[in-house]
């Protein structure tokens, strides 16, 4: 009888719970016991849940966190469901930290050969027609390997995705009068880094936009607010946050983060510099390390995209690249943008290696490690890689990272 006693939680303390859970909101935040941490879990049918609150929050038992460093944060892609990253949750890359911008004194100066030199604040911006867009934005030095206890939040979180919402930096260029001489324009943010790019003006005539709004909120800090520029399908680093200045010109800047920065060795000793698109790309999401799987049917997901268009199939190999077959793409499948993919398989439990190939509406198809060691050379740098990557299934279930090597 005492065993069974121990097992039960007394009414008392369910009580107890549930009005701490609901104080907790009333509160305003102020700290209470966790029902999650301390295991007393009422029944909800018999307490008052907790009332409304200013802000929603995540179930206590939900908890994805991005992986941070001092200068980045990478998005638990493992965590995620579809193709939305939360905003909380996108990863972030800053080089001298997150700057407080007063949104009443915010101004975006637009000048150089253009007939209208202008100051825009950012209610200026905001009368213009709006545009909103799902599309991802991506580090160029979004890969690691070396390991096999490697989530796909330590190997590629370096993306994510969301809605956009702006005003297209081609109203702009008409509202000043761009001239049709210029070829590049300088993008340069308010951060203490004063981060700087050339970009080529045709990108701002085709689909650059000026954003203050992400996922129906405005644009969160870390992404730039109150405003950033946003390139679809263009290295994360050219989409300058904070943005202050743009200057159109004739020619590129050469900055230092497209000089000493961002440009990638290939053979022969060259650099390669002003490599703007983000090439095809997947990975699976699940299963993967950490998780575990039974013997049996598995759906095998993930997400693909492609800085260069839309995805036009995802490949999948349960047997180390032997034989491919065709994953299922989840609408919608939109251009520049991840695309959520998956795969029924039925695992025999035997040890496998599963893997994903992404290939884009351009026909181009993503490369194992070796191909771009072949390509670009032993002593490519650190960006524009893209590999596919492989996981390995053990006999009991457990699921590991296959490591690439780079030389």
């Amino acid at each position: 009888m005492e065993e069974k006693n121990d097992k039960k939680i007394p009414r008392r303390a369910m009580l107890k719970a549930a009005a701490l859970s609901a104080t907790t909101a009333l509160m305003g935040g102020v700290k209470v016991p966790d029902p999650v941490k301390t295991g007393v879990i009422p029944d909800p049918t018999k307490v008052q849940g907790a009332v409304p609150g200013k802000l929603g929050t995540r179930s206590p038992f939900e908890q994805p966190i991005k992986k941070a460093s001092e200068i980045s944060g990478r998005t638990p892609l493992q965590d995620l469901y579809g193709i939305i990253t939360p905003s909380d949750l996108h990863f972030e890359r800053s080089h001298a930290g997150v700057p407080l911008i007063d949104p009443q004194k915010y101004e975006l100066l637009i000048h150089g050969m253009v007939e209208r030199p202008t100051v825009f604040t950012l209610k200026d911006l905001k009368r213009f027609p709006a545009l909103s867009r799902i599309a991802f934005i991506e580090c160029s030095g979004n890969f690691r390997t070396g390991k096999e206890t490697m989530t796909p939040q330590e190997i590629c979180g370096l993306t994510s995705q969301s809605e956009w919402t702006g005003v297209m930096l081609s109203t702009l260029f008409r509202e000043v009068g761009a001239s049709p001489k210029a070829t590049w324009f300088l993008a340069e943010g308010s951060d203490a880094a004063v981060m700087t790019r050339s970009i080529p003006m045709e990108k701002g005539w085709k689909d650059a936009m000026i954003a203050y709004a992400q996922n129906g909120e405005a644009i969160r800090p870390e992404q730039g607010y109150p405003a950033r520029l946003f390139l679809p399908g263009w290295e994360g680093n050219m989409n300058i946050k904070w943005i202050r200045r743009i200057e159109v010109s004739d020619q590129p800047f050469m900055t230092r983060e497209e000089t000493s920065k961002y440009t990638e060795t290939i053979k022969d000793h060259k650099i390669r510099q002003f490599s703007f698109d983000m090439d095809a790309r997947s990975i699976i999401t699940y299963p993967s390390y950490p998780q575990e799987v039974e013997k049996g049917w598995i759906e095998i997901r993930g997400i693909a995209w492609s800085g260069r268009g839309k995805i036009d199939r995802v490949e999948i190999s349960t047997d180390g690249g032997k034989h491919w077959n065709n994953a299922v793409l989840q609408e919608p499948v939109l251009d520049k943008a991840h695309t959520f993919f998956r795969y029924l398989w039925r695992w025999d439990g035997n040890p496998a290696e599963i893997m994903s190939r992404a290939v884009d509406d351009t026909g181009y198809r993503q490369p194992f490690m070796k191909q771009l060691i072949d390509a670009r050379g032993s002593d490519m740098g650190g960006y524009h890689l893209n590999p596919v990557t492989a996981w390995l299934i053990e006999r009991d279930g457990k699921v590991l990272f296959k490591p690439e090597k780079r030389k």
